[in-house]
């Protein structure tokens, strides 16, 4: 089987390396790829939001299963661009991706469907919000409707923090904001929970812990993510049952009672408080860099897991997580989240000798005249699976030292709450 990826950072190179151990699987072309995906797929220059060319691609190549990594072209509408094609596409339709590209539109749910979520206040311009959080109680949490990459979330300790949230929304910092909503903060720990989805059943395939902040201990700015363990210490039994009936089967409900089918990847963001879920956002695609830290741990055939989803045969497969643990520490650009350089040489990567159960999956970089270069912030992941997420970090923090990169940093506490 043709299978195409599209996508260019470290979740499309996890899924590139799982794809490519499938027997199913003839040939990969990754739309556009990295320096990483290089090794193991034919990389495609077509932007990913260019959807004439890859539709063109993927018929003149004939490629069977289209795999979309990445949020933007699922929220787009990408998925249905393909439906007069006989290719099968893995990601949820346009109206199905409205839970990742409007929170307001998954708020709605989760008041018709009861759902538990955080109390929300919606306001259309900055002097509705600016009288609202004026007379609010605080902590608060204010967020842009839209997609921002996983940054467009404040929260706000004081009404002075809260004006600033408002106005760089309002002003386009993630694009042209029509709403902006405030929700209540919850004091929790934070889980990601995975389930993957056929349109008439679902599975769950993997929990983690991400973090987001780029400092140490969890301070400093919000990212795209800095790295992360699986599974979450906070999983059980009785927090799965609570999170599938209270919050992914109503959610599967509302999208059918759409008229609709959700295919795909179905990330819970949620806040744990009590021992009781509470949902803080929807992604309609596997997390980054969550997927390069379960991927490894999954038994299953990927290509004909992803298969069958499309096909509408997920019942036929029983999806099978290995007991190990899985941690991933991210390298990024000095700089980052912020200004940073790009084009920077990384060199002596093929001299890492990786032990098993290693893996270097690679974000933001690019292959120019045999050389690996830096093409992003966050630039390269680190993941390693054993019984112990102590020794596995200590020995990723190692790997990381002789490598050597002199534009890369990373955090070294991943894991803190669990290991620490």
């Amino acid at each position: 089987m043709i299978v195409g990826i599209i996508g260019s950072g470290g979740r499309e190179h996890a899924i590139c390396y799982k794809i490519k151990k499938s027997t199913l699987t003839t040939k990969i072309f990754c739309i556009p790829g990295n320096a990483g995906t290089s090794n193991i797929a034919e990389n495609v220059n077509i932007k990913v939001n260019d959807f004439k060319s890859i539709k063109n691609f993927c018929l003149n190549n004939k490629i069977e299963l289209l795999i979309v990594g990445p949020e933007q072209p699922l929220v787009d509408g990408i998925v249905d661009y393909f439906d007069n094609t006989n290719i099968k596409i893995f990601g949820p339709n346009k109206l199905s991706s409205k839970l990742e590209g409007s929170k307001i539109f998954t708020k709605k749910i989760c008041d018709k469907y009861n759902i538990p979520t955080a109390k929300f206040k919606i306001f259309k311009n900055i002097n509705e919000s600016k009288k609202f959080l004026n007379e609010a109680q605080f902590p608060l949490v204010v967020k842009a409707d839209g997609l921002a990459a996983g940054k467009g979330v404040y929260i706000c300790k004081n009404y002075s923090d809260g004006i600033t949230a408002a106005e760089e929304i309002f002003g386009g910092k993630f694009g042209n904001a029509e709403n902006l909503l405030v929700e209540e903060f919850l004091l929790g720990e934070e889980m990601s929970y995975f389930v993957i989805c056929d349109g008439k059943n679902y599975k769950f395939i993997g929990s983690a812990q991400d973090h987001k902040r780029v400092g140490e201990g969890d301070t400093g700015k919000n990212t795209g993510g800095m790295g992360c363990y699986s599974p979450s210490r906070l999983l059980s039994p009785e927090l799965s049952e609570k999170i599938n009936k209270k919050i992914v089967e109503p959610t599967l409900k509302a999208i059918k009672d759409l008229g609709n089918r959700y295919i795909g990847f179905l990330y819970v963001g949620l806040m744990i408080k009590d021992k009781n879920p509470f949902l803080v956002e929807f992604n309609v695609r596997m997390g980054d860099p969550e997927c390069q830290t379960i991927l490894p741990l999954l038994e299953n055939d990927l290509t004909k897991l992803f298969l069958n989803c499309c096909l509408g045969k997920l019942k036929e497969e029983e999806v099978k997580l290995n007991n190990k643990r899985s941690i991933c520490i991210v390298l990024c650009s000095k700089g980052y989240p912020d200004k940073y350089d790009q084009n920077i040489l990384i060199d002596g990567l093929s001299n890492l000798n990786l032990k098993e159960n290693e893996y270097i999956f690679h974000a933001g970089t690019k292959l120019e005249n045999d050389q690996i270069l830096s093409n992003g912030g966050r630039v390269l992941n680190f993941v390693s699976l054993s019984d112990d997420l102590k020794t596995s970090r200590e020995e990723l923090i190692n790997l990381i030292a002789r490598l050597n990169w002199g534009n890369g940093f990373f955090r070294k506490d991943i894991g803190y709450k669990v290991i620490d």
